[in-house]
């Protein structure tokens, strides 16, 4: 979310953060440029009005480099405003003031169209976007199962992966697959991510969304 305006960003970030996404902020265009080059983030709302580099160049300049969607939210609100965001390559515009409701729509619109994963699996492809809080512990244990989705991973396997050569308990293990649903399902108490497999082990519901993401390493 890049806006000057702290509270706009505010809004927004909050809106988006109810439904499950991780937000990141940036209030001008040059810190918001550096912010995506080492982030790589799912997508991108902005002011067309930024200080240092404005909306329109910022667009422009990610365009060049990555289709990442781009969403303009601006009160910059003219037809030749929003047709130059749009022939830029944003792929959508929308004015202030604006609904939170309709910008989170507009957004899980855009994740949808620009992932075919997306599409087959929201809740496992949500439950990705939420795991920069993860502790290593945890985010090793979803590694695992995000590489093999769909295959029901032994007990044994699991713990020689994410504890090595020093080994784990059935028992962590268990307190660990709890922590990370609490984390990743929307209804922990009710899983669709994490499934059990009585006395074998757990897997990972759904079509594999980790085409291109780097094998995870011991």
């Amino acid at each position: 979310m890049i806006d000057p305006d702290r509270v706009t960003a505010d809004v927004v970030a909050y809106a988006l953060q109810r439904e499950g996404y991780q937000v990141m902020q940036a209030h001008d265009g040059i810190s918001a440029l550096q912010c995506w080059s080492l982030e790589r983030p799912d997508l991108l709302i902005l002011e067309v009005d930024l200080p240092g580099l404005d909306g329109f160049s910022l667009c422009q300049r990610i365009r060049q480099q990555a289709d990442t969607p781009i969403l303009f939210l601006s009160a910059r609100c003219t037809d030749a405003d929003v047709v130059q965001g749009l022939e830029l390559g944003a792929d959508a515009y929308l004015v202030k003031p604006f609904s939170p409701r309709q910008l989170v729509a507009r957004v899980q619109a855009l994740l949808r169209r620009s992932s075919p994963a997306t599409r087959q699996t929201p809740s496992l492809t949500q439950a990705w976007l939420k795991t920069s809080h993860l502790t290593p512990l945890e985010r090793r244990l979803f590694e695992f199962l995000l590489r093999n989705p769909g295959q029901v991973q032994t007990c044994d396997a699991i713990m020689d992966y994410v504890w090595g050569e020093q080994g784990g308990e059935r028992s962590s293990l268990r307190q660990l697959i709890h922590r990370l649903r609490d984390k990743i399902e929307a209804d922990p108490d009710h899983p669709t991510c994490i499934k059990t497999v009585s006395r074998i082990g757990y897997t990972l519901a759904g079509p594999s969304i980790a085409e291109g993401y780097p094998a995870p390493v011991k």
